[in-house]
């Protein structure tokens, strides 16, 4: 029994008024890109940053890019040809989705942003949410590139089910008793069949989906851009990739903004144990707003409504609520749909409306979370996200098996969130995926890269403040900014003290004071 790496490491979009999902969803929207012309745009970068590039990748570096447009006035597209394995180029290639921003101004270069996930969409985070991932200063100053990583989107993407069947893995409600060994022999069986599908529709990318290369990748975007150093904003996952690029690359590290920071260091177990205390203290952060505005279906104190959310839980688990489209919400999927609204304080009115709606046998709005986090809409799914974060996370994270471990990381959960602890543990989807990791954990230094701000908001669920004290501890130049608040990430979030400091650094290379908390 292992503790279940579930929630995703990205960056969250709120939910907008009338429940219709937001342009990107905490696990990224991916739409089709279908260019509108084809009249192609010179880079405004230059020519491609070939120096110091060995003979083998060559030809990946100095490859020139055809940009086409696509979407509204001032985005166009393009890919770029990568190698499969960075370790032996001449094995194959594959294909990254770019979209490109162009600056309002004459650009001071490119600048990469990531949305985090594993798996969430670059290229949809700006052509459908520009202003959301990055502020007007810097849209005006910077071609603004989105990618999708290796196994995301629109590049060579990792594959497994269809909609149907992602249906029946995301929602269907186990037969056996929770925590039974039929229990966890009927989950590990469907984590078999989701990885050897994965395998089978994959091509064979699943061994190179990694972070490392996936960052590697990142420094061949930047050269073919024409920038001789990377300028870089990743939220949440994309805080690792990131510190890995700058761990790899320290000479062509710029300026780079880390927010939502991920600890390099933290061993899995630790991760999803520290998630979970993260999302228990933020519920509690939501019941209580919840209580004070008079219009909540709990009474009494914190730890009264906690305990009826608790109880809620249990009763959905044993006695599914039935939706109209006929599936079964059962306690996994409203867990689901309660860490979606979580990564956003913007959400937790609608939050409120899916408990009021489940406590009187209605479990639609519920579904209309957990369908967000998932990026379900209409009974398909708008990108690859949950392969891609399996992918991803089964290829990173080194195998842990201690037992003793285990139990005491199990315990610290049922201790220190005892509502989301019975729903947080079961059979961990990585033992049976079908290539070994090859990642490791430990610190990131990135000695010889210049200032990096990492940005930490001190009741994020998703990425607890805690790592990003790490994460800036680490690096040799980290630089820390604190957000006092809820929710997941801290830049252009409506914290005029976090934004100015970041986009100082970015338009003036102002690096701001070390402990800088914004209020």
């Amino acid at each position: 029994m292992n503790i279940r790496k579930t929630p995703r490491l990205c960056r969250a979009a709120a939910l907008v008024a009338g429940l219709a999902v937001a342009a990107v969803a905490l696990s990224g929207c991916l739409y089709s890109m279908i260019p509108e012309e084809t009249a192609t745009r010179p880079s405004a970068t230059g020519a491609p940053d070939t120096d110091g590039v060995s003979e083998e990748l060559l030809p990946f570096y100095s490859q020139e890019l055809t940009w086409e447009s696509c979407g509204s006035a001032g985005f166009d597209c393009t890919t770029v040809t990568a190698p499969l394995d960075w370790e032996n180029p001449a094995e194959g290639e594959i294909e990254l989705s770019i979209i490109r921003h162009q600056a309002e101004q004459t650009p001071m270069g490119s600048l990469l942003t990531n949305p985090g996930g594993p798996g969430a969409s670059g290229v949809a985070l700006i052509r459908d949410s520009l202003d959301y991932a990055v502020g007007a200063d810097l849209i005006e100053n910077y071609d603004v590139i989105g990618f999708d990583p290796r196994g995301v989107g629109e590049s060579t993407a990792v594959r497994c089910f269809d909609a149907a069947e992602m249906d029946a893995y995301l929602y269907d409600v186990s037969t056996s008793p929770r925590g039974s060994a039929e229990w966890e022999a009927e989950l590990t069986e469907r984590n078999t069949a989701f990885a050897e599908a994965c395998d089978a529709n994959s091509d064979g990318i699943l061994p190179y989906i990694t972070t490392i290369n996936a960052a590697r990748d990142m420094d061949l975007i930047r050269a073919v851009l024409g920038d001789s150093q990377l300028n870089y904003l990743g939220y949440s996952y994309g805080t690792f990739l990131g510190a890995t690029y700058a761990n790899l690359y320290p000479e062509k590290a710029g300026r780079l903004v880390l927010d939502g920071a991920i600890d390099p260091s933290v061993p899995g177990l630790e991760v999803g144990a520290t998630q979970a205390l993260g999302f228990e203290s933020a519920l509690r952060a939501y019941m209580q707003d919840c209580l004070d505005s008079g219009s909540c279906p709990f009474n009494g104190s914190v730890d009264d409504a906690m305990a009826d959310l608790g109880a809620l839980l249990a009763s959905v688990d044993r006695t599914p609520l039935e939706n109209g489209d006929g599936r079964m919400l059962g306690a996994d999927s409203l867990m689901t749909g309660i860490i979606a609204a979580l990564y956003s304080q913007d959400s937790w009115t609608f939050l409120t409306q899916a408990l009021d709606q489940a406590l009187q046998g209605d479990p639609s709005t519920a579904f209309v979370l957990a369908d967000f986090y998932n990026s379900r809409e209409a009974g398909s799914y708008t990108d690859n996200a949950t392969e891609a974060f399996r992918a991803y996370n089964c290829m990173d994270y080194p195998v842990e098996d201690d037992p003793a471990a285990e139990a005491a990381t199990t315990k610290k959960i049922e201790e220190g969130a005892p509502t989301i602890a019975p729903y947080w543990t079961g059979p961990d989807s990585c033992e049976v995926w079908p290539y070994p990791p090859t990642g490791t954990r430990g610190e990131i230094t990135a000695e010889g890269a210049g200032p990096i701000l990492v940005i930490g908001t001190t009741n994020d669920p998703a990425t607890p403040y805690e790592w990003s004290e790490a994460l800036a501890d680490q690096l040799d130049e980290g630089v820390l900014i604190t957000r006092v608040g809820e929710g997941h990430t801290g830049y252009n979030k409506g914290n005029g003290c976090v934004d100015n400091a970041v986009e100082a650094f970015f338009l003036d290379d102002v690096v701001p004071e070390d402990g800088l908390r914004c209020e």
